[in-house]
């Protein structure tokens, strides 16, 4: 067995990241997933030529990798015939259109549920499938901004709000979306019953970012204690000679840090002695005040060691070539270097889960525009004759 998800059929009619992401994780883990894309626009819109060689771009084989790609133009009967086809032998179904589009495609959850009662059929949407927002275009900065996500970079030494500059809404979607048709098809082993699956990126951001992002907004009782938000704890360290980050988050590691700043008697220092005491937001500034002096009178190569020795989280910023060669992800064997016939060389990670029993397997392969078309329609029975005709009536590619 090649992957926990081996026999599993995905039929992808997803773009951009969020859809693309959650399928990726399903063949990394083993699915047959079969990348359904349109005619005259080029494809997945994240075909950009950008960072790209031979008509593979790094932003598409990052979402992309292991699938099988069909070029085929849904607009017409014979284009959605081929797709129908596909959903009967599937399992899962994922599509990430604007609301109403899919319905006005003949392709909506009830439509394909008479053809495959026991499909999972995902659907991603912006904000979902109704409500005030639902007919808006989105994007991942567009959810950031509504989730709170800018405003909350906000702190002391951040004094306007910013964006996270990486695709953590379509992220933490396509996340979402992996696990949610994952338990779908736990379910589907117990019940025998495929059922409908709504995945908002407005939801999935929120709840995302909600854990540690909204304290403040989570304790509703007048008698709440006071506390301090992770934006204005999460800062980086100026030393006398670059950066770094450390945190500490309990007693243990607070004392650690003065000791290992040489600032010993301030472990005694009642304002600083405890939780509790370092909770009172005007504690906590003293002591930042504090430590941030001390940490400019010491370099990394001098601190870090200490801070490690006191057992205190702590790390430099690395630089996107640094991170390649760090010992950690060098002995973790993150990266794999793999050979794509027209790409060329290609540096991923490999999948992040290690099944002992079976593993996930990272397929070197990304697939040109269309570039299964003949193998797929084969296996849907259609002829050669057929097939040439398709592309001539450019209902495939």
């Amino acid at each position: 067995m090649t992957g926990p998800l081996e026999g599993i059929r995905v039929v992808d009619l997803t773009q951009v990241v969020s859809g693309p992401l959650a399928t990726m994780l399903l063949a990394d883990q083993g699915a047959e997933v079969v990348k359904v894309e349109p005619l005259g626009v080029g494809g997945d819109v994240t075909r950009l030529p950008s960072f790209a060689k031979g008509g593979i771009s790094a932003l598409f084989v990052n979402n992309n990798r292991g699938k099988r790609s069909l070029a085929v133009d849904l607009t017409k009967e014979e284009g959605k015939q081929i797709v129908i086809d596909l959903v009967e032998k599937a399992d899962v179904f994922i599509q990430n259109f604007r609301p109403g589009a899919i319905e006005r495609l003949g392709l909506s959850y009830d439509e394909l549920k008479a053809v495959n009662p026991k499909l999972i059929y995902c659907s991603i949407s912006g904000f979902g499938p109704d409500g005030p927002y639902s007919d808006r275009p989105v994007l991942d900065p567009v959810i950031q901004g509504l989730t709170s996500m800018v405003s909350r970079q906000l702190n002391p030494l951040i004094p306007f709000p910013d964006l996270v500059r990486n695709l953590v809404a379509d992220k933490s979607t396509a996340l979402t979306s992996a696990q949610a048709i994952t338990a779908a098809l736990f379910s589907r082993e117990r019940t025998g019953e495929g059922q409908f699956l709504q995945i908002p990126m407005l939801d999935s951001c929120l709840y995302f970012f909600w854990v540690d992002g909204m304290m403040d907004l989570t304790m509703l009782d007048d008698d709440v204690s006071p506390g301090i938000t992770l934006a204005k704890v999460y800062n980086i360290t100026n030393t006398s000679d670059g950066q770094l980050i450390y945190f500490a988050a309990n007693d243990k590691q607070r004392f650690g840090l003065l000791r290992a700043l040489g600032r010993d008697e301030l472990c005694e220092d009642e304002r600083f002695s405890s939780l509790a005491a370092i909770s009172n937001p005007e504690n906590f500034a003293a002591l930042g005040e504090i430590v941030a002096k001390e940490f400019e009178k010491v370099t990394n190569d001098e601190i870090i060691p200490k801070l490690i020795e006191h057992q205190v989280p702590c790390g430099p910023i690395l630089e996107g070539e640094e991170t390649l060669e760090d010992p950690q992800v060098l002995h973790n064997e993150v990266l794999r270097i793999w050979e794509h016939p027209e790409a060329g060389k290609i540096r991923q990670p490999v999948p992040a889960a290690r099944f002992s029993d079976t593993p996930a397997e990272m397929r070197e392969s990304a697939a040109l525009l269309g570039q299964h078309n003949d193998e797929i329609l084969g296996e849907l029975n259609r002829d050669k004759e057929t097939i040439d005709r398709l592309r001539a009536e450019e209902i495939i590619l």
